[in-house]
């Protein structure tokens, strides 16, 4: 059956229609939606059939994909990594909602949510109210891994209508939300001694470290 298309606008995203997706979550489906950077493809963390489906999709294994997690805001990050020391919390609070995403420790919880021996993930709140109120409805995090171009001029798809083309048949739920990025997250990897970059993406370095 193919991908139900759905239309959201960001600034004002229509709660029934957020509803009705977070329930196809639930039942283990996989959606594709917008986000600040670029579009993601994800699922609910705890359904492990859905990101085993999204890992055959992308052809990766689930157990060496580094995934994030998009959150709803740092409050409960605590519940899927290890205690953060102060300067990377002020700094995730400064940058967050926004373009990054934080490599961190992980918990014993996320080997057990992803099948996996995973020792860190990475968490992302995006600045982008429909991928926010849809983990804020859903109750827990959403898995995230980004939408790849098969074009090697453009990486990343930004148009919902051939987004939805391409992954009709394989996903649930494409979501309109307008014309996306072409440039991914900046990555900061804080678990080490230095905050490393990983990768520039969308995200401003200095503005956050405060250099």
């Amino acid at each position: 059956m193919a991908a139900e298309f759905i239309k959201l606008y960001p600034e004002n995203p229509d709660p029934r229609k957020i509803q009705k997706i977070v329930n196809i979550l639930l039942d283990g489906g996989v959606i594709i939606y917008p986000t600040d950077t670029v579009y993601g493809m994800g699922c609910n963390i705890h359904n492990l059939r859905a990101v085993e489906r999204i890992a055959q999709i992308k052809g990766i294994k689930v157990k060496k994909h580094n995934f994030s997690f998009i959150c709803y805001d740092l409050s409960n990050i605590s519940e899927y990594t290890r205690a953060l020391s102060t300067p990377v919390f002020k700094m995730m609070k400064k940058a967050l909602p926004g373009p990054y995403t934080f490599i961190l420790e992980a918990n014993n919880s996320v080997p057990k949510i992803l099948n996996s021996n995973k020792k860190t993930v990475g968490i992302r709140v995006p600045d982008h109210a429909i991928p926010r109120l849809l983990v804020k409805e859903l109750g827990s995090p959403i898995l995230t891994t980004s939408i790849r171009d098969e074009d090697d001029i453009i990486e990343y798809s930004t148009d919902p209508e051939l987004i939805y083309e391409k992954f009709r048949d394989l996903v649930d739920v494409v979501i309109d939300g307008g014309y996306g990025n072409n440039v991914g997250s900046t990555i900061l990897d804080c678990t080490g001694e230095e905050i490393e970059v990983v990768r520039q993406g969308l995200g401003s370095v200095e503005d956050i470290m405060g250099y």
